[in-house]
């Protein structure tokens, strides 16, 4: 199990945080590859922790659907494919929308601006090159949106599928595009227009036409093919 030499830990999270999160980004990234054996030990050394906060991180790695566990036999790194990006998609959407509607009546000129803000810097970022910065300024505009609604539940769920966003950016079934930014612009006038229903929509429009972008790019790419 390839592991890298060179982790550095953050002092201020706990051990089980600690792995939590860096498992997590080595299962997102691929370093830690689809049906790859997982061994507590040598993660416990990679990280510089013992085994018990370790293994408390792989239980939750294994809820949130990044690992499957078999007791006395292995935990193995759950397969993903680009096809997951219309399993993981919808449930997306339909939260975003709620978080939407639970934003309008607490939203104030503040967050308008933080939202503007971020999405120019979304704008700006995608004709760069740096897809990766631009899904991290991305995610940070969603969870900004969100965090307006002060439902930790709504939250932490949004936040479990953001990561299974991640790891199926790394398998390149997402393409960031200026489409995105116009469904942000418009969602935020929405939102500051208090127009629940608009807003309501472009929340979700933006999780579901990238869908529909993928299956497009795939029929495009059959037909090139002469498939």
């Amino acid at each position: 199990m390839p592991i890298p030499d060179n982790y550095s830990a953050p002092v201020y999270l706990s051990a089980k945080d600690r792995a939590f999160r860096q498992i997590q980004e080595w299962i997102i990234d691929g370093t830690l590859h689809a049906g790859e054996k997982i061994s507590d030990i040598e993660l416990a050394k990679a990280i510089g922790i013992s085994r018990t906060p370790v293994r408390e991180a792989l239980q939750m790695l294994s809820f949130q659907g990044f690992l499957s566990m078999k007791p006395g036999v292995a935990t193995i790194v759950s397969a993903v494919d680009s096809d997951d990006i219309s399993k993981v998609f919808p449930p997306l959407a339909v939260l975003e929308g709620l978080a939407a509607e639970l934003a309008i009546p607490v939203i104030t000129e503040k967050d308008i601006a933080v939202l503007r803000d971020l999405n120019t810097v979304f704008q700006d970022t995608i004709p760069s090159g740096d897809a990766f910065k631009a899904l991290k300024v991305d995610e940070e505009f969603h969870a900004t949106l969100t965090r307006l609604c002060d439902n930790s539940y709504l939250e932490n769920m949004i936040t479990n599928l953001q990561a299974h966003v991640r790891r199926l950016f790394f398998q390149q079934a997402i393409v960031l595009t200026e489409e995105s930014v116009a469904e942000h612009a418009k969602l935020i006038d929405a939102l500051e227009q208090h127009d629940t229903k608009t807003a309501s929509y472009y929340a979700k429009e933006n999780w579901l036409r990238p869908i529909r972008d993928y299956t497009e790019r795939n029929q495009a790419a059959g037909l090139s093919d002469g498939t």
